[in-house]
């Protein structure tokens, strides 16, 4: 597995983030690093796979990844991310108790992936923009600047993941992608779907091809088939229960989608990780 160094990626002297963008980022294979990092989507699509479970990437999705978590990226599409590198919760010098405001774990379960809205989005931007302006050269006044800016960036996201539960139409929405990530198995009439998230059907169809590049029933059947890969993969469970297990109704038009998405036959993919 490719391990990366916080020395190829953190200037000289004692600055404890540096700003990585990945415009576009292409497929990039699995890796760990020994340092850590916030990744901001802003626009495209692709899959996290995360610790081994896959994830789908949209714009406005935000990931925390720690120093031992694994990764990788891929079936991007035209993934634009934001990479902000830290060295890690206790390197800063005038800041204390930022693990506070970072995703916590809890009962063997680390929230590693929220969404924020399009503005928190932008706003998040101008400040990362501000960190990766610093000077060059080594101060203390430099060091204290930036991790200033590194705290606001932490507010602004956690403001984000709070107004998650906001009323208004991108909040609606962003529950709506969460549902969907927790119940993908279930039968899904949209129509019903809109209703549950006071949401028109034609405003849900327009902001899931905005928000995530597919059309709502592509975007579903992604993570369906996410799910089926990774138990091809991780169980000894037969094709055609997986199938059924993830939602497809037809083993055969599940094989189908599997191949035109993964470019090979759930067979195939089980023998290869044999």
């Amino acid at each position: 597995m490719t391990v990366l160094h916080s020395a190829d990626f953190f200037p000289s002297g004692g600055f404890p983030v540096a700003i990585e963008p990945r415009a576009p980022q292409g497929a990039f294979p699995e890796h760990h690093h020994d340092f850590h990092e916030i990744v901001l989507v802003e626009q495209g699509s692709g899959i996290h796979v995360f610790n081994g479970q896959p994830q789908t990437l949209c714009g406005g999705c935000v990931c925390f990844v720690r120093d031992h978590d694994r990764h990788l990226y891929e079936q991007t599409e035209n993934l634009h991310l934001t990479n902000v590198l830290y060295r890690g919760p206790d390197a800063f010098r005038f800041l204390t108790g930022l693990r506070d405001l970072l995703p916590q774990e809890q009962d063997g379960r680390y929230p590693s992936h929220w969404r924020i809205s399009n503005k928190l989005m932008t706003q998040a931007k101008t400040v990362i923009d501000q960190l990766e302006t610093l000077p060059a050269n080594y101060s203390l006044e430099q060091q204290a600047e930036q991790e200033l800016r590194f705290m606001q960036l932490l507010m602004l996201l956690r403001q984000g993941c709070r107004e998650q539960h906001s009323d208004d139409q991108d909040g609606r929405l962003r529950r709506l992608l969460d549902w969907l990530n927790d119940n993908y198995s279930d039968d899904i009439d949209w129509d019903t779907l809109a209703d549950r998230f006071s949401l028109s059907l034609r405003t849900l169809h327009r902001q899931m091809k905005q928000q995530t590049g597919n059309t709502p029933q592509r975007y579903l059947n992604r993570l369906r088939l996410l799910q089926a890969r990774h138990l091809l993969r991780h169980s000894d469970h037969r094709i055609t229960d997986i199938a059924f297990q993830c939602g497809f109704g037809d083993s055969n038009h599940f094989s189908t989608l599997f191949k035109r998405e993964f470019g090979c036959a759930p067979r195939a993919e089980r023998q290869q990780s044999l």
